[in-house]
């Protein structure tokens, strides 16, 4: 077989192949040099039964997609003696049944625990609330509760799939919640795309839920329905596609600046895409002393004096491009500091970084596929990161969003402001010690204990703040 460039495989493509092969001490060897002549990561390989004729052998191991996943079947199935009987993709194994649940959190055995938790025990806590309805919150999940709200009509690097095909995507943010901040946070799938329709339901559910964590709904809709419901509700709103993946990114960037010598303050930076991320990323980094930054997308570098563009993008130009600089996203980074990508895959190329500052930060986040070729990006950024795990320095929501709302819901917060997202930047940047700074590791881990924390206690010394 011809040499093949190794797959950046992960777990996201893995599968668990059931072979029935003939008796031979030699067929788990020949398994295993099929998967990796096919660029397979084998991660395990089992005999789960034996007999006199035939062996079963189950062999576990990671694609880099779908159709790697088939290359490295057939690799197997070429095997001598050997029969494919079943392939499982672990990932929709994962999902059978959904990824989360309720469950009581006070014992129900007794007929004195039915008594009190249900009737006619639950009357007597009803009626106090409806007298004192400012305790609802400390007598009922709703202290520690988040509605997670989506339309269907941004998920992921999908697009428009629809409310149905969103769930498995709002499940899985309801189980980052519980996992790293321990709230509940409940899936709401709407079918619906009318921003009227979208900002009266929300407001109708919202007295059962102590915060709004807005999903995966397209730019520019989700601008004018995070600001109605922000003005609506009394519990805080959160928009993760954007204020998320901005506390993030300004934490990185200012960590990714501490490696090479250089300040929020005096840094150029350009923001490839002008949708709800990079709206939300340019605010918060034009809030912690950024001062030149220009946006590039499908219509060139922003400019206040195109016509074509719609409000938000203008709103956005006007705050970034006072001078009326028109051009490429070449032309936007000669001489600058720091590329930051939300926009799409192969929109810059890697011999543009060449000609941006001394030292150049590249954030390539479009994911899966990033905007450079990450191999070619690696031997001319000074810092890179990306959207993916497997690469270091991972932009990654989870770094922000639980403990957002742990520090939100603690301090029983009415609304998300800027001196809030910007304390949590602030903190997550402090994650990371000078001791372990280093161009490969500019943001923590997501299991590192400490993130969530330290990120709620920001955000709840923050509330109030002006």
């Amino acid at each position: 077989m011809a040499d093949r460039r190794p797959l950046p495989t992960g777990a996201s493509y893995s599968i668990t192949v059931r072979i029935y092969a003939e008796p031979s001490a030699s067929v788990v060897g020949e398994l295993a040099t099929a998967v990796g002549s096919a660029g397979g990561l084998l991660t395990a390989i089992d005999v789960s039964d034996s007999r006199p004729d035939r062996v079963t052998v189950d062999v576990t191991c990671s694609a880099t997609n779908a159709d790697h996943s088939g290359e490295i079947v057939s690799a197997m199935r070429a095997v001598p003696g050997v029969e494919v009987h079943r392939v499982s993709d672990r990932t929709f194994l994962l999902h059978l049944g959904g990824k989360i649940a309720v469950t009581s959190t006070v014992p129900l055995k007794t007929r004195d625990d039915l008594s009190m938790a249900y009737t006619p025990g639950v009357g007597r806590v009803s009626i106090a609330l409806a007298a004192h309805p400012e305790d609802v919150a400390k007598l009922t999940v709703k202290g520690n509760s988040v509605a997670v709200v989506t339309d269907g009509s941004a998920v992921l690097g999908l697009g428009n799939i629809g409310p149905g095909a969103a769930l498995p995507v709002m499940e899985g943010k309801a189980a980052l919640f519980k996992r790293f901040a321990d709230i509940d946070a409940w899936p709401i799938c709407l079918d619906t795309q009318d921003t009227d329709e979208i900002v009266q339901v929300v407001k109708a559910i919202a007295p059962g839920f102590g915060g709004i964590n807005l999903e995966d709904i397209s730019a520019p809709r989700c601008f004018e329905i995070e600001r109605r419901l922000r003005d609506l509700l009394d519990i805080p709103v959160f928009h993760d596609d954007q204020h998320g993946t901005a506390i993030v990114v300004t934490a990185a960037l200012t960590n990714a600046l501490r490696c090479v010598g250089k300040t929020l303050a005096d840094a150029r930076v350009v923001v490839a895409g002008g949708g709800a991320a990079g709206t939300a990323i340019v605010t918060l980094l034009i809030a912690a002393g950024v001062g030149h930054v220009l946006v590039w997308d499908r219509e060139g570098i922003l400019s206040p004096q195109d016509a074509s563009l719609n409000a938000a993008k203008r709103s956005l130009a006007e705050r970034t491009n006072p001078s009326c600089v028109v051009g490429t996203l070449r032309d936007a980074l000669q001489g600058a500091d720091v590329f930051i990508g939300v926009s799409g895959p192969g929109v810059l190329d890697a011999a543009w970084i060449e000609e941006m500052a001394a030292d150049p930060v590249v954030f390539a986040l479009a994911n899966p596929d990033p905007e450079v070729d990450i191999d070619a990006a690696q031997h001319r950024a000074a810092v890179l990161a990306t959207g993916r795990s497997d690469y270091p320095n991972q932009i990654n929501n989870v770094l922000a969003f639980p403990g957002v709302f742990r520090g939100l819901l603690d301090a029983r917060a009415r609304q998300v402001t800027v001196p809030m997202l910007l304390s949590a930047a602030e903190a997550l940047a402090g994650c990371v010690s000078d001791g372990e700074l280093n161009a490969a590791y500019i943001v923590p881990s997501v299991f590192d204990p400490a993130v969530p924390t330290a990120v709620a206690s920001a955000v709840g010394a923050a509330v109030g703040v002006s």
